[in-house]
């Protein structure tokens, strides 16, 4: 029997709830905010529940293949994706969006169910590392493009 982990993180970004979801829940936008995503094979648009698609990732431990599947889709709230591993177990990444003032309060939620051990100290420095400059570089592009289209 493993151990059940739980790491969340959150942004305030400049854009309303819509905008910020378009964004993450399009995996195609993954490589370009998510330092070990490297490609995606999946429709370029964000996906309904029940809909797949691949991911490439690379870290530590060499290239790795996740499929996952959208186990929720509720625009512009909230959307969840699940993929099994035999390295961790299951990975499930819940992302919720809420209206705040200034913009968006997004947050993600990373939980492994059933993870073999407790992640270490390191692991888990790194996790929140990583997620702060994956929740920069989303907040970066989302302004951006929401910047551009209203000047469009």
């Amino acid at each position: 029997m493993g151990v059940s982990f739980q790491r969340s993180h959150d942004i305030t970004i400049e854009t309303p709830p819509s905008a910020v979801y378009d964004y993450v829940c399009n995996p195609n936008s993954w490589p370009e905010w998510l330092a070990a995503s490297h490609h995606i094979d999946g429709e370029d648009r964000p996906l309904l529940r029940g809909e797949t698609f691949g991911e490439q990732w690379h870290i530590k431990r060499g290239e790795i293949r996740l499929a996952w599947t959208v186990t929720e889709s509720d625009p512009p709230n909230a959307w969840t994706v699940e993929a099994d591993t035999d390295f961790i177990g299951k990975i499930v990444i819940r992302y919720t969006f809420e209206a705040v003032a200034g913009g968006t309060k997004y947050t993600r939620k990373l939980r492994n169910p059933d993870r073999p051990s407790e992640p270490s100290a390191e692991q888990i420095a790194r996790m929140d590392e990583e997620a702060m400059i994956g929740l920069q570089n989303i907040k970066r592009n989302v302004e951006k493009r929401f910047a551009k289209a209203g000047q469009a």
